[in-house]
């Protein structure tokens, strides 16, 4: 499908579909980071939004997974109409994830 490559990390979106009652779109993805450790949910984050096109803001990452050994990951992520659907539909723990940590520390 969609792909974006930043330095030796490869992220590609393997299937994306609607979910009409909850205002989103689901996203399964794949990020091959060939000679690094796995990306953080922010740099995910940062990159789902610009290969679709979306806010930031609007971008909540669910699980990034390695298998161990491996160089590739898998995750998957929704996107929301608004923030302030991700907000009345995911989990607290999944949001305060999806923040950078500055923003963590000045919200306790």
């Amino acid at each position: 499908m969609t792909c974006v490559a930043v330095n030796d990390v490869k992220l590609e979106v393997t299937s994306k579909r609607r979910n009409k009652l909850l205002k989103r779109i689901e996203v399964e993805f794949q990020v091959s980071h060939e000679g690094e450790g796995t990306p953080s949910r922010i740099e995910v984050r940062k990159n789902l939004a610009s290969i679709l096109d979306v806010d930031e803001e609007k971008v909540y990452v669910k699980r990034i997974e390695t298998k161990t050994g491996m160089n590739l990951s898998i995750g998957k992520a929704n996107i929301y109409d608004s923030p302030s659907q991700a907000k009345y539909v995911e989990p607290e723990h999944i949001i305060l994830r999806n923040k950078p940590k500055t923003e963590e520390k000045e919200g306790e």
